[in-house]
């Protein structure tokens, strides 16, 4: 379970250009740290965590999108 401030961490860590969303690619490069948001989020890939939780269906997850993605799971603390 992560707190807020440990998923922003991991998520700051993910989005390597900065622009405050996570794409497909950026999951992609990062196995490691797309695995621990799979477990995060009760989801079994990157495409998934997509399909189920990309609300503005723009391709990325933002933050927010994240944030409520480990709340569903009751993962955040």
């Amino acid at each position: 379970m992560a707190t807020e401030q440990e998923l922003q961490s991991l998520f700051n860590k993910l989005d390597r250009d900065q622009d405050g969303k996570v794409s497909i690619n950026e999951l992609f490069l990062s196995p490691g740290l797309s695995a621990i948001i799979s477990s995060e989020t009760n989801t079994s890939s990157p495409q998934e965590l997509l399909v189920n939780y990309d609300s503005d269906k723009d391709g990325s997850i933002t933050f927010e999108e994240l944030k409520e993605a480990v709340e569903k799971a009751n993962n955040l603390t």
